[in-house]
């Protein structure tokens, strides 16, 4: 059954081209003058990020939030395999066929899928696994084994702590970002914000309005500007500032373009003459309504610039939740953050065990 899947995932992995960005690079070790984009007050939280609908459903249970986000997964290939499973009295090779492709479908991959029922096989031959209604909770324990990346937690030291965020355009980077930003001012660090996409008058616009609607600082140039040279004042002006955490965006670069890797690399360079050992994390930022074309980007950007986490968005948005399974499993990179909405509270840390109980809930 999931041979005839092979040829259909082959031809996920082609994603659109995009035009390549006309510039002039100026010298790595002579950046330009930087302009700062510093909020006259901050807003209160209140003006920041809610409205009064939001207001009356903050305290709402964060799981529950979650499940609900989720909810087109959960009524998508979950509520798909219960019907599979529902009124069976044994495990057959037909219902996990049935099972299995019910799975490739919505986006695990696979890789992925056969992982989980090689070892589900295994248990049903050994009749060590017999129930239908046991084999429920067995796809969902394998699954949440498959969710758990060894990763160190980010402790956000040493001060200022560098995140360098990549991904390509139309992912939601720069939301992601002021979101990320939004989490760690609230968390009382003092947060450093760099407008590294030059290459397009627009993004440098809208982190300055990210940064004006949550009153966090922003180092930016002229649009056409040396993005290389951007991270290097944001990195000085964030040790001059004793920033807790400089957050550096970057263009929307299309991952099969090798010279705008090679500037992702010029970028890292760069960073590295005011900190040694910076950027300390490396996000890159997927969405996860593309699919099997979000392994394609994570696999390209991991030989590139060798990304250490990852945010998957829009997951509020795709009945193939899957992605975030196929994502860990075949990358072995964890993931950081999800965004499961457009509400600053919405791009929460990534929790395996809380996800999968979350999309295989029956309420």
């Amino acid at each position: 059954m999931i041979k005839k899947w092979i040829q259909k995932i082959k031809n996920w992995d082609n994603p659109s081209e995009a035009a390549e960005p006309n510039h002039t690079e100026t010298p790595e070790d002579s950046p330009e003058a930087p302009m700062v984009d510093e909020p006259a007050a901050r807003q209160t939280e209140a003006e920041a990020d809610r409205t009064p609908t939001e207001n009356a459903s903050a305290g709402m249970n964060l799981f529950n939030r979650l499940k609900e986000r989720m909810s087109k997964t959960r009524k998508g290939f979950i509520r798909q395999v219960d019907q599979l499973i529902l009124g069976k009295k044994e495990i057959n090779p037909e219902l996990l066929d049935e099972l299995e492709e019910v799975l490739v479908t919505a986006d695990l991959g696979i890789a992925t899928v056969q992982e989980i029922f090689d070892k589900i096989r295994d248990e049903v031959k050994r009749r060590e696994l017999s129930d239908p209604e046991v084999l429920r909770d067995r796809i969902r324990t394998r699954i949440m084994e498959l969710l758990e990346v060894p990763a160190h937690p980010i402790k956000w030291q040493p001060r200022p702590f560098v995140i360098l965020v990549v991904g390509v355009n139309g992912v939601g980077k720069t939301t992601t970002i002021a979101k990320l930003a939004h989490r760690l001012d609230r968390e009382g660090k003092k947060v450093l914000l760099a407008a590294g996409d030059t290459f397009r008058a627009a993004a440098i616009e809208q982190l300055e309005a990210w940064g004006k609607k949550t009153g966090i600082p922003v180092i930016k140039h002229l649009s056409g500007s040396d993005p290389s040279a951007v991270a290097y004042d944001a990195v000085e002006a964030g040790l001059k500032r004793e920033s807790d955490v400089i957050i550096i965006d970057t263009a929307g670069r299309l991952h099969t373009k090798v010279n705008l890797m090679e500037e992702l690399k010029k970028i890292k360079r760069v960073i590295a003459k005011k900190i040694p050992d910076a950027p300390h994390e490396i996000i890159l930022v997927l969405d996860a309504t593309t699919g099997q074309n979000a392994i394609s980007q994570a696999k390209l950007f991991k030989e590139a610039t060798g990304i250490t986490g990852i945010v998957l968005t829009k997951l509020d948005g795709t009945a193939k939740g899957g992605i975030v399974v196929s994502i860990a499993h075949q990358m072995q990179i964890p993931i950081r953050f999800i965004g499961i909405g457009e509400r600053m509270e919405d791009l929460r840390p990534f929790d395996p065990t809380e996800f999968a109980e979350a999309i295989f809930s029956k309420d």
